[in-house]
C-alpha cells in the first residue's frame, strides 16, 4: 500500500472497522487483543482505537498463527522479541549515525573502546593513548 508523504507505517489512521475488513478479523476480537496487550493501537483524544498498517500486518499474523494452533501467550512473546529486535536495529542505526557524523566532524579521528578493566583498546593503528581533541568515544562505562 502506498502512503501519502509523512505518513509511516506505524501511524495510527485506521478506525476500528477498517483495521477489522483489512485484517479479516472480527471487531470485538480486536478489541479483546487490545484489552490483553497482543495489539494495542494508538486512540484518538476521543479514544477511539487507531490502528497502523503496522498493527493490521501483525493482526493478520495474528490470525494467522492462531489458525495453525500458536496459543496467544506463545504468540505475544513473539511479537514482544520482533518488537524489541526492531528497537534494537533502530538504535544501531541511530549510533551508527552519530559515529560517522563524529567521523565527518573530526578528519583523523580514532575508535577505540574499552576493555574489561576500563583500559582503552585501540581498534585502528597502535597507540592507545586517548587524544581527546581526535578520538571519538563510541561507549563510556556510566559512572556509579
Amino acid at each position: 500500500m502506498q502512503l501519502p508523504d509523512g505518513v509511516t507505517d506505524t501511524d495510527p489512521i485506521f478506525p476500528i472497522a477498517a483495521a477489522s475488513e483489512l485484517s479479516g478479523l472480527h471487531p470485538q476480537t480486536l478489541r479483546q487483543y487490545d484489552r490483553i496487550g497482543l495489539v494495542v493501537p494508538g486512540r484518538t483524544r476521543g479514544g477511539s482505537r487507531r490502528y497502523s498498517l503496522r498493527d493490521i500486518a501483525q493482526l493478520g499474523e495474528i490470525a494467522r498463527l492462531s489458525g495453525e494452533g500458536v496459543p496467544l501467550a506463545v504468540i505475544q512473546r513473539m511479537l514482544d522479541l520482533e518488537n524489541e529486535v526492531q528497537h534494537l536495529r533502530a538504535e544501531v542505526r541511530t549510533l551508527e549515525r552519530e559515529l560517522r557524523e563524529e567521523q565527518q566532524n573530526r578528519p583523523g579521528a580514532r575508535v577505540f573502546a574499552t576493555n574489561a578493566r576500563g583500559g582503552v583498546v585501540t581498534l585502528t593503528g597502535g597507540a592507545t593513548r586517548i587524544r581527546r581533541q581526535t578520538d571519538v568515544v563510541v561507549w563510556r562505562p556510566p559512572i556509579e
